[in-house]
């Protein structure tokens, strides 16, 4: 998976302007705009207008449009990227919202709310090739993907922080 990641980065050190284009090409449906073809049809071959299609044209433009050549840092996954936004906005319900309509999205809806959250998560370095992994199984009826997603996002919070309004532990305190 990574081989595609690494091969649009190898393609952008000879020319930037891939970028531009793979970034329009997020204007349009995935595989609709044709000046991307030649950065994503190679590792599509003999696919038809199916989900591994639509996936990489999508991540071709999400890694596009949150390339930075300043970058620095490890790249995260997309959910820890979130967490770690999630904490900079002070732990704010809009952020955890946004996490859970993406986690909700069917393919239709995945697009567009990808395209918003790697706006939001503009200063985090981003793990493409595990999105393009990841996004490759999204629709598996288990939806195995946005599980994990869940937990390691999740699995960050501070349950003992009293200033936290998404707190579960008062919630917990409530039941009992």
């Amino acid at each position: 998976m990574s081989g595609f990641i690494e091969w649009l980065e190898e393609l952008n050190q000879k020319d930037t302007r891939i970028r531009a284009v793979l970034r329009r090409g997020l204007s349009f449906e995935p595989g609709a705009y044709p000046s991307a073809y030649p950065y994503v049809e190679p590792f599509v071959k003999g696919e038809e207008n199916g989900w591994r299609r639509d996936v990489h044209y999508l991540v071709a433009g999400l890694w596009a449009q949150h390339w930075r050549g300043d970058r620095v840092g490890a790249p995260e996954t997309l959910s820890r990227a979130c967490l770690g936004y999630y904490r900079s906005q002070e732990n704010s319900p809009s952020v955890e919202r946004r996490f859970i309509s993406l986690l909700d999205s069917d393919g239709d809806q995945l697009t567009y709310r990808l395209r918003q959250m790697t706006v939001l998560l503009k200063e985090y370095p981003l793990d493409f090739p595990s999105l393009l992994k990841d996004l490759l199984s999204w629709n598996h009826d288990k939806k195995w993907v946005q599980n994990k997603w869940a937990r390691e996002f999740y699995s960050g919070w501070d349950l003992n922080n009293e200033d936290d309004d998404n707190d579960v532990s008062k919630t917990k305190e409530e039941v009992k």
